[in-house]
């Protein structure tokens, strides 16, 4: 039988009230506020703190505070990768930020599903569909990124936009929801 942190990482429905997970997101939240607290102090390296609660941290990552995720260790973020104040990541799913690429303040980045039915919705069950961001893209502050999406490399997304689909690489989309940005 498998358990519910194996059905949450192959992206099957599961319970999150699990106690292996609700631990997992206690000592999350643990380090969060040792994250967090670190940051705000310019002098200290943080690349040693980020690395103990992230998946991977790339070379010259570097994550603002105030930081909030679901686990940490399904987030990996590439080379020089910027995270501007203010980040939520739901990471139940995998979250892959390319290198090179900035997020601006308040930008979420959501992987965390629920049943559209509402009987299903009632019985606790989640689910996660994983983001994958590519190299040197640029998301304005405020933007929302939704479960399942792909954003190729080199993109813009433009601030405040509700991304809820893939955007090609080079393209530059805005607005709820996101489209792309007509060319001339």
């Amino acid at each position: 039988m498998r358990s519910e942190k194996q059905k949450m990482l192959a992206g099957e429905p599961y319970l999150a009230i699990d106690s292996e997970l609700t631990r997992e997101r206690r000592a999350a939240t643990l380090w969060m506020v040792r994250f967090n607290a670190a940051s705000a102090a310019p002098e200290r390296d943080l690349y040693a703190p980020l690395r103990e609660g992230l998946g991977q941290v790339g070379r010259g990552a570097f994550v603002r505070p105030d930081f909030h995720c679901d686990y940490g260790y399904n987030i990996r973020l590439g080379d020089h990768a910027f995270l501007n104040f203010n980040r939520v990541v739901l990471d139940v799913a995998a979250v892959e930020i390319g290198a090179g690429t900035q997020i601006g303040p308040g930008a979420q980045i959501l992987t965390a599903e629920h049943p559209r039915e509402a009987r299903s919705r009632a019985t606790g069950v989640e689910f996660g569909r994983p983001v994958t961001i590519g190299r040197n893209v640029w998301i304005g502050g405020g933007a929302i990124i939704l479960p399942g999406v792909t954003l190729g490399d080199d993109c813009v997304i433009g601030a405040g936009s509700v991304v809820t689909g893939d955007i090609p690489a080079g393209a530059t989309a805005y607005g709820n929801p996101a489209r792309l940005a007509r060319t001339a």
